[in-house]
């Protein structure tokens, strides 16, 4: 395999070329729109750019914050067939950090929490909506290394109280906040997009779920394929008040399950595909995946940041993965949510420059500049690709973390 090794401003290169085409055999993971962690993610990036456009509003900048480590405790829920009910909420620990004020003028940190909390579930999950109990564990509390020496302010302890947006030190140059890594890779096989679409289809709104109102969220799929067969294990719950009966839910799975099949017949084309429908169940004891939101999360669940979905939407144990929690995370210069977004639009131009397979790993030292990682790793099938043409297409990608910025903070990004 080729190797090109080089170096572009203080970033140390290494391209490789003819590498093998990745086997056919796939184990891919996607979580759905109502899974704790699904939401969980969603919700503390909902946070952090609300968060974000309120300060670029008032101040004309991001602010410091982070609510990356946000964690849903899942309630409690009587369930029976036609009706159902909350009895216990679910607790909301919104965990992080957030200045508070900037130049001496508040922030109203809890109050944009509440309102983002609040309206995110009433859109998501309705019937939670009005049984949420939510903590707040936002402090304002400096990084390391803000070392006294005198009588002076170290500039650190202003990260998170700034005087006015000048004490921000991006304004002048971004440095990356962590040692951490970016992964990316292109292009999905037809399974891992078949996947993508099928969770889609009765997690979200699509015509299914708007014909079938007994169809919840909380949609979880895990699958297996050689190339030419695909087994499939789903989950689908179904809403309580529109499931009248055990016959009802049984009928209401096999429909689940012939659209299963007439998707399958449509993207897999000429494949076996066997699926494996709600496993847990058993209906002669009334085991049912049947709840009241759509949701386990109505039921003892949890959902925390970081253990769904990876930027790309997927859970690809087989291929290049990255274990960084993005939601949540500063959008500014966070480099687990900046270098995985920069991994994976380069890959997908490299893909689409090459007509083969791209891998592309961004590497980060704490303090470095953002725009110039410690190392970049790029792997790529084809074994006639230009050397200088992907040197190109690296800077221009390593050139676009500002305006990556304003794409996450005005919602033109959609992670996982």
């Amino acid at each position: 395999m080729p190797r090109t090794s080089t170096t572009i401003d203080n970033s140390h290169i290494v391209i490789d070329t003819g590498m093998a085409q990745p086997d056919a055999t796939t184990i891919v993971e996607r979580k759905g729109l109502g899974h704790p962690d699904t939401l969980a993610d969603h919700l503390a990036e909902r946070l952090s750019r609300a968060y974000s456009r309120y300060t670029v509003q008032h101040f004309g900048a991001v602010l410091h914050h982070n609510f990356d480590k946000l964690a849903l405790l899942g309630g409690a829920s009587e369930v029976r067939y036609g009706a159902g009910r909350m009895t216990s909420p679910v607790r909301v620990l919104v965990n992080g950090r957030a200045a508070p004020l900037c130049g001496g003028e508040p922030i109203p940190v809890e109050d944009i929490v509440e309102a983002e909390v609040r309206a995110f579930f009433a859109e998501r999950l309705s019937e939670v909506s009005a049984h949420l109990d939510i903590v707040f564990n936002i402090t304002s509390n400096s990084s390391p290394g803000a070392v006294l020496t005198g009588d002076g302010v170290p500039d650190r302890t202003r990260w998170f109280n700034p005087r006015s947006v000048e004490d921000l030190r991006e304004r002048w140059v971004r440095l990356s906040n962590d040692t951490s890594l970016g992964t990316g890779w292109a292009p999905e096989n037809s399974f891992e997009s078949f996947v993508r679409e099928l969770v889609d289809h009765f997690s979200g709104k699509s015509e299914f779920t708007l014909a079938h109102a007994w169809c919840g969220s909380d949609v979880k799929l895990m699958g297996y394929w050689d190339g030419a067969q695909a087994d499939i294990v789903l989950c689908v719950p179904q809403k309580s008040r529109h499931v009248a009966s055990r016959a009802e839910y049984v009928r209401n799975a096999e429909t689940v399950l012939a659209e299963c099949h007439r998707l399958a017949s449509l993207r897999l084309p000429g494949a076996e595909a066997h699926f494996r429908l709600n496993a847990r169940d058993v209906p002669e004891k009334d085991e049912l995946y049947l709840t009241y939101t759509g949701s386990s999360i109505e039921s003892g669940d949890e959902g925390v940041v970081g253990r769904g979905n990876r930027v790309n939407g997927l859970i690809t144990p087989l291929r290049p993965m990255n274990l960084e929690g993005a939601n949540g995370k500063n959008p500014v210069y966070h480099v687990g949510k900046l270098y995985n977004v920069a991994a994976q639009r380069l890959a997908n131009r490299l893909h689409e420059a090459t007509e083969g397979h791209a891998e592309v790993h961004l590497v980060s030292t704490t303090g470095q500049r953002l725009d110039q990682p410690w190392r970049i790793l790029v792997r790529l099938s084809s074994p006639h690709a230009e050397v200088d043409k992907v040197q190109a297409l690296v800077t221009e990608a390593l050139g676009e973390f500002p305006a990556l910025t304003d794409e996450l903070v005005s919602d033109g990004i959609v992670l996982s």
